[in-house]
């Protein structure tokens, strides 16, 4: 299967489906478009080992660069995806610009519908028309201000910025549209049929009509903010999702919604709750298990063409390994002793970088108190002063970084906008290294290394159908997967038991002699 590459520019997450018939299992591809984006390149994945970042993770050394020729081909093959995934971002373009166009020419029929009530009257027949008195003035000013109250609500409700597109129409949201298109065209039906027809010389009915379709789409308008906003609120299901690489667990409460609103609820929670994914912390373990493999050997000294020699030669070698394993199974004990040289080197460096940061810090006071004796032009400013300060602690910064595996999440030029921003508001060396000696949300960092361009939703049941107790879905992504699964909150039953005042009284009753 091939998945849609994303080349179009905008600020959206994109959702696709794609079913698989035998399987019943269906993907849903959420890709994030980003402004200023190359409409003629592949998108660069950025959230696992497969990422290469734009900086260098040598700034704190002299690096040398060193050019060549490019092995990188494009197949016939490669041409033609291209070319389809082009086609399906067009594609899909046009059905997020078809369905904005249809909302806007929907909520326009709405506005103008009323007003075109009350003014076709005086351009079609004005000379058969009774006047106007008092309570019927007195309903315009009612018209316009609903109308006004109407247009603010629907402004504040659906027009938005959108999050996302899904894969599938919203099941509330086109209900509401249809119940709306319904409702205006029967009123127009109604407005043709007994007032054009027979030109009713009551203006004031035909004012109090156009009163009743803005005070019935009032409460249309009511019954969406109920259906898209507050039935969600009330949390009925909690959601487990863990990650596959390191087990990283959250737990989230989510009201009644469907599986793809769900699985965009758990990706905006994931970018601000998950720390960032860091393969490089995984590669550890998977090089001591390469490295225990690889010190067991087996040889065949019958050779391939006796079969029955090779049989029992094959379970002798069995055994021997067996034998062998439990005699040489010291993984326990290397892993321990990593972890704890491992442990000794990132403290060892972290006592380093504070000292170098402090020492650092205490240099931009005495610069500052320097500064404050100089005329005005020769003030420096905070970036300069981070430039300044910088060469004293980016060996130690660089050391601690590649120690704890995380050269790679932070350049030269986002530590110096750092220290420059903490420099301006006056921050102490703690606030300075908190970022850096603790992981920090995914969404902190920059915006080309964690924004994944593609999920994948992967679930057996409709994407449209809602949560249910023990619905299981995955959101993949290309270096990992979070596994998410729900659990129906249970119902609470609580009891009253009254305990009556006067059981909690009693006598103390005190002897006067004592066994002395």
């Amino acid at each position: 299967m091939q998945t849609p590459a994303v080349l179009e520019a905008g600020d959206v997450l994109q959702v696709l489906e794609v079913c698989e018939a035998p399987e019943e299992i269906k993907e849903v591809i959420v890709t994030t478009l980003e402004e200023g984006s190359n409409t003629n390149s592949t998108p660069v994945t950025s959230c696992g080992a497969g990422t290469k970042p734009s900086q260098d993770d040598n700034w704190g050394e002299t690096t040398t660069a060193i050019t060549g020729t490019s092995e990188h081909s494009l197949s016939q093959e490669d041409i033609v995806r291209i070319t389809k995934d082009l086609e399906d971002s067009v594609g899909l373009d046009c059905r997020r610009y078809f369905t904005r166009t249809l909302a806007i020419i929907l909520g326009l029929l709405v506005f103008l519908t009323p007003l075109a009530f009350l003014v076709l009257p005086h351009i079609l027949w004005p000379d058969k028309l009774q006047s106007c008195g008092t309570a019927c003035e007195g309903l315009f000013i009612s018209v316009a201000f609903k109308l006004l109250i109407l247009l603010l609500a629907v402004w504040a409700l659906f027009f938005r910025p959108a999050r996302a597109g899904l894969p599938r129409v919203y099941v509330f949201r086109a209900l509401l549209a249809v119940l709306v298109l319904l409702f205006v065209i029967s009123y127009w039906l109604f407005y043709g049929v007994r007032i054009l027809d027979s030109q009713d010389e009551n203006y004031q009915g035909i004012v109090q009509y156009a009163v009743s379709l803005v005070d019935a789409l009032l409460f249309i308008h009511y019954l969406a903010i109920v259906l898209l906003e507050l039935r969600q609120l009330q949390p009925c299901y909690s959601m487990c999702v863990t990650r596959s690489t390191d087990g990283e667990t959250r737990h989230y409460n989510l009201g009644q919604l469907s599986i793809q609103r769900a699985a965009l609820a758990i990706i905006e929670h994931y970018y601000c709750d998950f720390p960032v994914h860091n393969p490089a912390l995984l590669s550890a373990s998977k090089s001591r298990a390469a490295k225990h493999l690889a010190g067991l050997k087996v040889y065949n000294v019958d050779g391939p063409g006796n079969n029955a020699a090779a049989g029992i030669a094959h379970s002798q070698s069995r055994a021997m390994i067996a034998a062998a394993a439990r005699r040489r199974d010291t993984s326990h004990n290397e892993l321990y002793y990593e972890e704890a040289e491992h442990e000794r080197r990132v403290r060892k460096r972290r006592a380093r970088l504070v000292v170098a940061v402090e020492e650092a810090f205490t240099h931009i006071k005495r610069m500052q108190e320097e500064e404050q004796k100089k005329a005005p032009g020769d003030v420096m400013d905070p970036r300069e002063a981070a430039q300044a300060i910088f060469p004293s602690m980016a060996r130690a910064l660089q050391k601690y970084l590649r120690t704890t595996k995380q050269q790679h999440c932070h350049s030269m030029e986002s530590i110096q906008q750092h220290l420059a921003f903490c420099i301006t508001n006056n921050m102490t060396p703690k606030a300075f290294l908190e970022s850096y000696l603790t992981p920090g949300p995914t969404v902190q960092y920059s915006r080309d290394f964690w924004r994944a361009r593609q999920w994948t939703l992967i679930s057996e049941a409709s994407v449209t159908s809602g949560l249910k107790d023990g619905t299981i879905f995955l959101l993949k992504c290309v270096d990992f997967s979070l596994v998410v699964t729900s659990k129906k909150i249970p119902y609470i039953q609580m009891s009253e038991e009254y305990i009556d005042p006067k059981s909690h009284k009693f006598v103390l009753r005190l002897q006067s002699e004592t066994s002395v």
